[in-house]
């Protein structure tokens, strides 16, 4: 089917028949989510027939109710990425134009229009290395450089460190920068007293002392990574639509030395090629914000994307920790569209090295997306599909204990009254075999990406060092979902009692975990792998083995965490090649500018 539009008049203007900045018609877009909501709700109907078949034979217990309710809470959110993973490889390679129909908006960035606009590069800190953040922005500064474009940019470092010996770092570096730049002018430093409104409120402070000397800001984490030329890409697509609020690259994992890390960025870059080229081309001009490597137009963004305090105390009530999305639909909400440009550029950031700051991250993701049940209310007004996003961030979450619920009472199946010689085997095989194919299909979309497109195999190393690096992948991924799951679960369970997450500096080099500190963190996962694995022994050894996937990394959990963070096993990996990726192999001179300072002071220390 061949879409066409008519974004702009003859005399210029925008349709009324498209999305704010005329970069799309309303109609292909309502159609795209007709479709998109008939294909989720139709699979997520057939399937909830067959598990309740399934379930229901020989009458209902309460174990069978039990796992209904966690299949109802926790599919969902799989159906969505099996059918934005078809959707995405659909276009990548099912149609010639697949990228014009999901970002026609990509050709203003490929010209050599004029930069006119001024853009304010942000980089927000709270307790981290300062080495590794400075490095990092001098090198987007060294890449901005060579574009010749460097003098329509500004550098912001906004400091909320409350660690004095840590401040003192960064004002040092702050001044050996100044010191080396062609352009200290253009290098600025401030250090809030308090941090309130963390993150957010230090990007807002911000905007109220110089957002209006400046049209953009780019908003960069302490492990960001911009180079200039996708820097100005941004700028030129958001100088050609001023109806543009913001414009989200895809980010992607830089090459680590740490084997956590490299093994969970290698799938989740392939994971994230499909699901953002199909989930972009159904939320159209209703985009994602990540909070970094983003454009953002200052004036509304300040205007209208004030986040309200939430009522009552922690841990839901209280400052918008998950701001990021929120931001997004308010921006949306006042008239300028949000979009993600759904592919591969110069956008890279560093991944957790280690399972426990793994999993940390998703606690304070976890109770930031949950804070939006008191949120609603606070956000009248919203489009339909930017409500559906925030309803969609609360499920994401609550769907997870569903999984490790069905888990438990699929071990406690076989002494239920209901099973018997009528039990429904290959019907029950069939569904289990549905839902590892939908839980794995962004990889799996991702892998075929790469198989399909000429030469990006060769990108990877060649087809042997790719096809070992996908299958380490799929089992590091089995491995670590039963971990994190877990301990989203024990998470949720302490919110309900006031637990709350604590937001510091976070680790980000390769180290190696003790044996005790794993143990401390992940003995819970251990037992509840060794009780099921009992249950199961005990009532139908045979599901040992098919649910092998599933409680593999219970057992495993601690082990798992050490032997991953161990600094020997990555340069093992990174020798050998195994999860390379691309820029490891030929490497951009931004990802060399930040080794450098690195080297310099492993030398100094030698």
């Amino acid at each position: 089917m061949t879409e066409t539009t008519t974004p702009i008049t003859q005399d210029g203007s925008v349709s009324p028949f498209t999305t704010p900045a005329g970069i799309q018609s309303t109609s292909i877009l309502k159609k795209r989510r007709l479709i998109m909501a008939a294909l989720n709700i139709g699979t997520f109907l057939l399937l909830t027939v067959l598990m309740a078949r399934l379930l229901g034979q020989g009458g209902w217990t309460v174990l069978d109710g039990l796992m209904m309710l966690s299949f109802l809470v926790a599919a969902p959110w799989s159906v969505l990425g099996f059918w934005n993973a078809v959707v995405g490889l659909w276009l990548l390679h099912g149609v010639k134009d697949g990228l014009d129909r999901v970002a026609p908006f990509v050709a203003a960035g490929e010209d050599e229009a004029p930069i006119t606009s001024r853009t304010a590069i942000l980089m927000t800190l709270r307790n981290e290395d300062p080495a590794r953040a400075f490095a990092r922005l001098r090198a987007v500064e060294a890449s901005l450089a060579r574009t010749g474009q460097s003098a329509h940019f500004a550098f912001f470092v906004l400091s909320d460190t409350q660690n004095d010996q840590v401040a003192r770092l960064e004002e040092q570096h702050v001044a050996q920068w100044r010191a080396s730049s062609a352009h200290p002018d253009r290098i600025h430093y401030r250090r809030r007293a308090e941090n309130i409104g963390y993150k957010a409120g230090n990007v807002r402070d911000f905007c109220a002392r110089w957002g209006g000397d400046y049209e953009f800001m780019l908003p960069l984490d302490a492990d960001s990574l911009m180079d200039g030329p996708t820097i100005l890409k941004l700028v030129r697509i958001m100088q050609t639509y001023p109806k543009l609020g913001l414009l989200q690259s895809l980010v992607v994992g830089a090459p680590s030395q740490a084997a956590f890390a490299r093994l969970f960025q290698f799938g989740m870059r392939h994971g994230m090629r499909s699901y953002t080229m199909g989930s972009a081309f159904w939320a159209g001009d209703c985009g994602p914000f990540w909070g970094h490597n983003a454009l953002v137009r200052i004036k509304p963004f300040y205007e209208q994307c004030h986040l309200p305090l939430i009522p009552g105390g922690k841990p839901f009530g209280g400052h918008v920790l998950s701001h990021d999305q929120v931001e997004a639909v308010l921006m949306r909400r006042a008239g300028y569209e949000v979009r993600v440009l759904p592919i591969e550029t110069g956008s890279w950031e560093d991944n957790p090295p280690t399972v426990l700051e793994f999993t940390g991250r998703d606690l304070r993701w976890c109770q930031g997306n949950l804070q939006y049940l008191k949120l609603f209310p606070l956000l009248p007004k919203l489009l339909p599909m930017n409500l559906f996003q925030l309803v969609w961030a609360v499920l994401m979450f609550i769907g997870i204990p569903g999984w490790t619920v069905m888990l438990a009472c699929a071990a406690l199946k076989p002494f239920d009254s209901d099973m018997g010689a009528g039990f429904n085997a290959p019907l029950a095989i069939a569904l289990y075999a549905v839902f590892l194919l939908m839980y794995l299909a962004p990889k799996l979309a991702g892998f075929c990406d790469i198989l399909l497109t000429r030469g990006e195999v060769q990108r990877y190393g060649g087809a042997v060092r790719f096809a070992v690096g996908c299958v380490a992948e799929l089992a590091f991924s089995f491995l670590l979902g039963a971990i994190a799951t877990f301990r989203v679960c024990l998470f949720m369970i302490g919110l309900i009692f006031g637990k709350s997450v604590v937001w510091n500096g976070q680790s980000r080099d390769a180290h190696r975990l003790p044996w005790a500190v794993a143990w401390q963190g992940l003995w819970p996962q251990t037992l509840f792998g060794l009780i099921i694995t009992l249950i199961m022994a005990w009532g139908a050894p045979s599901l040992i083995l098919w649910s092998l996937p599933l409680i593999a990394g219970f057992w495993l959990a601690i082990p798992f965490a050490v032997i991953t963070s161990d600094p020997a096993l990555g340069r093992a990996f990174a020798r050998i090649g195994l999860c390379a990726l691309p820029e490891e192999l030929a490497e951009p001179q931004e990802l060399r500018d930040i080794r450098a300072p690195a080297a310099d002071e492993a030398r100094a220390a030698a």
